[in-house]
């Protein structure tokens, strides 16, 4: 028995000499790897360091304390660790390892004198915890360049090589400072930070519970902060694989990549000193994917000036803008959606219901704001098939300093979008207590040619108050009409193929006074009328011949109305009046239907309009050969007569 308790006496202490043996010597592999690995950093002309390492081996855990990185030769950034502890960890091959969790204590970057505005910024982290960790045992080289891009190129290929089941971070903060700079000075914190199933640059989602920020903004005059604070901002299926292509100078790739299925945040708050505040619901970004050949940050950067006190030349703000086009073109939101919103005015509080981005329309929907003389109120104004890109271009060709631009310039905001449309207004008018409402206004264009479109449709449905002070409104204001109710139909559209020109129907409804339509067509339209030079357009335009022309008049207290004024100005009854009026139609008529017989017949019609209230006037015109628009316009301004008889008259009345 003796013997054998020696033994085991004897079997437990090699035992336990060979476990601290294997520990001592885990600990040397361990803190040499880590070494090694300082020693990669340093190769590069860089400043590194470390504290104490320590490896477990029944646990697998690896600490390292104090770590300290930053470069020698541009001492612009520094990174500072407390402390790293990775449990579970494990090799997987001879490049790879992975972790059951790894937690970074106090993590720290600092950045010193970064781009043309010299801003100084720095990032802390108390304490962040990767769960199922996998990644790169060495850390790729860093670029030879140190150029923001280069860098940015460099963490999304080391971020492209790790995975994670989850990431959190319970507090995450930020601060800036751009000295003399516009951009000022700032802090932003964020609290509940937390990222689901990393892998290979892509992530399912990122989520913060809250966020704050405060913004000192350097104003000439004055100055002002900026103060706001977010809830709830969601990120969904994240893609940087995207973005790191986009990085890529050599790239041809004309596809576009989804890097965001969805972003949104809210409720926002926005205060600044000056006592603006702004609150919005939410906002809400849906399905935002970018093509790398066009989505190029690193030539918008390379544009920006060094020296920023300077001014552009007109040819770089030209260069900028066109390099941006191109940068927007890259750039694709499928949708875009600001909820219920209030921002502080003068005059009391704005609110908004929602402001609303998608399939390239761009619009606001009820808007209930103060205006200095009441409250205007709309339900819905937007803008068709806008085009950041195209408005970027436009307003590139202006930027000649000191020269008026030119028409076809100008003209090229037909480019930007396909149409505007409002509805739903109130607003007071003038400095009256009466209102304007506008039911709709809508304007549509299409099928340019150059920068002038050769289709348009023209939609008004409104009421206004008349005028007193509008001398053309005085007769309605005394025959007691104190508003015009407006419904405007008017269409027009070129075909190429026939060369014509319709405008089909043309229609205005005066509310209770009168409804006009007018149909009318013009042949022979070349397309280089459609020209932003005039002398080339008057050129085209001699081709132009005309066309069929209808015109209509429903009265609907039109014929009352110039009755009744025409009584007051000559002192008549308004049946003398009546009876006058008729009368000077018919003997006028006279002098036109002795040149042409046709003519008696709108003569007879126009007078028995006027004769009876009520009626449809109808009069159409049909050219009897070719007549040509110039020569017609030339004959109208000097023999009427002669003009009108190049057509075939048709007239008639009825109830």
């Amino acid at each position: 028995m003796k013997r054998i308790l020696i033994g085991l006496i004897a079997l437990a202490v090699l035992a336990a000499g060979g476990w601290f043996g294997f520990n001592l010597y885990a600990q040397h592999r361990a803190t040499a790897e880590v070494e090694a690995a300082f020693d990669r950093i340093r190769s590069h002309r860089n400043k590194a360091s470390h504290g104490k390492v320590a490896f477990d081996v029944m646990s697998r855990t690896l600490t390292v304390e104090d770590i300290a990185v930053a470069p020698e030769s541009q001492p612009q950034a520094q990174i500072k660790i407390a402390g790293i502890k990775g449990t579970g960890v494990r090799l997987i091959d001879d490049i790879s390892f992975s972790a059951d969790s790894i937690d970074i204590r106090d993590f720290e970057v600092r950045l010193d004198q970064i781009g043309p505005a010299k801003v100084k910024a720095s990032y802390k982290v108390p304490q962040l915890t990767m769960r199922d960790y996998a990644g790169p045992v060495h850390a790729g080289n860093t670029p030879a360049g140190g150029s923001l891009i280069e860098m940015y190129r460099y963490l999304l290929d080391q971020y492209a090589g790790v995975s994670a089941s989850s990431l959190t971070a319970p507090t995450l903060s930020m601060t800036f400072d751009a000295g003399s700079s516009a951009i000022g000075s700032g802090e932003f914190s964020y609290s509940g930070l937390e990222i689901q199933n990393l892998k290979h640059g892509k992530i399912d989602a990122m989520k913060a519970d809250h966020a704050v920020f405060t913004v000192d903004v350097k104003q000439p005059g004055k100055q002002d902060k900026l103060t706001g604070d977010l809830s709830n901002i969601i990120v969904n299926d994240f893609d940087a694989t995207a973005i790191a292509a986009a990085f890529d100078p050599k790239t041809t790739d004309d596809r576009f990549h989804r890097v965001y299925r969805q972003i949104s945040v809210g409720p926002y708050v926005l205060k600044s000193a000056q006592g603006m505040r702004t609150d919005i619901e939410g906002i809400t970004f849906e399905d935002v994917a970018v093509q790398p050949s066009k989505f190029r940050p690193a030539e918008i950067i390379a544009l920006l000036p060094a020296d920023r006190s300077a001014p552009p030349t007109p040819a770089q703000s030209r260069e900028m803008m066109e390099k941006l086009a191109g940068f927007y073109e890259g750039l694709r939101v499928g949708k875009v959606e600001i909820g219920k919103m209030s921002m502080g005015t003068p005059q009391g509080t704005a609110r908004i219901n929602a402001i609303r981005y998608r399939e390239g329309e761009f619009a606001v929907e009820g808007l209930d704001a103060p205006v200095p003389q009441g409250q205007f109120k709309m339900e819905r104004f937007a803008l068709k098939s806008f085009s950041t890109a195209n408005l970027l271009r436009w307003a590139a060709g202006l930027t000649n300093v000191g020269e008026a631009p030119a028409p076809d310039q100008i003209l090229g905001l037909f480019r930007v979008l396909e149409g505007a449309e409002i509805k739903g207004v109130v607003a007071p008018y003038k400095n009256t207590r009466q209102l304007v409402t506008i039911d709709t206004i809508s304007l549509n264009w299409g099928q340019l040619i150059g920068s002038i479109p050769s289709k348009a449709n023209l939609v008004v449905k409104m009421v206004t108050p008349t005028d007193p002070s509008n001398p053309a409104q005085r007769p309605l204001i005394m025959a007691g009409v104190d508003k015009l109710a407006i419904d405007l139909d008017l269409g027009a559209a070129w075909t190429e193929s026939s060369g014509a020109f319709a405008f089909a129907p043309a229609t205005i409804n005066l509310g209770n006074l009168a409804r006009a339509q007018a149909r009318f067509g013009l042949a022979n339209v070349p397309r280089g009328v459609f020209t932003a030079d005039p002398m080339q357009a008057m050129d085209q335009a001699a081709q132009i011949e005309t066309g069929a022309i209808e015109l209509s008049l429903r009265d609907s207290g039109v014929v009352d109305l110039i009755v009744a004024q025409f009584a007051r100005t000559q002192n008549f009854s308004r049946d003398a009046a009546r009876s006058a009026i008729v009368e000077m139609i018919r003997a006028e008529g006279e002098k036109v239907t002795t040149a042409n017989l046709d003519a008696k017949a709108a003569v007879d019609a126009l007078a028995d309009f006027v004769a009876t209230s009520g009626q449809t006037l109808t009069i159409k015109l049909t050219p009897l050969g070719k007549v040509p628009v110039f020569q017609l316009v030339d004959a109208l301004n000097s023999e009427p007569i002669v003009a009108l008889a190049q057509f075939r008259i048709e007239a008639s009345t009825g109830l």
